[in-house]
């Protein structure tokens, strides 16, 4: 039997694809260069005795790469939503964060609410800390995706998380919403002199 070279290159990246590690069940990789990023459960690494994910770059970034996971919206419509979970980090020479996303169901999809911790980016290396997005689901929310993020080199371990409804008391982390901005009436201090 021949096999023609795009059907054996087709082989050959399944093979390869297959015996890399997969991410835990639920999850998969994403990102500007997902390819430059693993996602292993590290039983050398736990949070109080819970399990953790490693989720690494393995050779140079050139963007970034997340592990994440979708759901449909519907049980959280109308309600507040909090992503958290406990990260720990080594040598994370840009940034890494927990981020949660909120889109409607129009074609191309519309992001009606979005954090990914940006502002306040895990760097560098840390114990582990526990950090959360917290997001209103529109009433025309169609789905959620979160996860964990890391842009350019470094590791973080991400443990017990967790999806809760939380009530109108807890703040909203959305970057899209101005909730982490001070409205003021006109301008303000555009010389920078205050």
């Amino acid at each position: 039997m021949r096999v023609t070279v795009p059907v054996l290159m087709l082989a050959l990246t399944a093979a390869a694809t297959s015996a890399m590690a997969a991410p835990p069940a639920g999850w998969f990789l994403a990102g500007t260069d997902p390819t430059a990023y693993e996602a292993v459960l590290d039983p050398q690494e736990t949070h109080a005795g819970a399990k953790s994910v490693r989720y690494a770059s393995t050779r140079e970034p050139k963007g970034f790469g997340t592990m994440m996971q979708s759901f449909d919206a519907t049980d959280y419509r109308g309600k507040r939503l909090r992503f958290s979970a406990w990260v720990k980090a080594k040598d994370v020479q840009e940034w890494a964060g927990l981020w949660m996303r909120v889109d409607d169901a129009s074609q191309p999809v519309k992001t009606l609410a979005f954090d990914n911790m940006q502002s306040r980016a895990i760097k560098g290396t840390s114990n582990w800390t526990r950090y959360s997005v917290v997001l209103d689901v529109a009433p025309a929310a169609s789905g959620v995706s979160l996860g964990i993020l890391v842009s350019g080199k470094g590791t973080v371990w991400m443990s017990q998380g967790s999806v809760d409804v939380v009530g109108n008391d807890v703040a909203v982390t959305d970057m899209y919403s101005g909730a982490n901005t001070k409205s003021h009436k006109k301008p303000e201090n555009l010389d920078f002199e205050h």
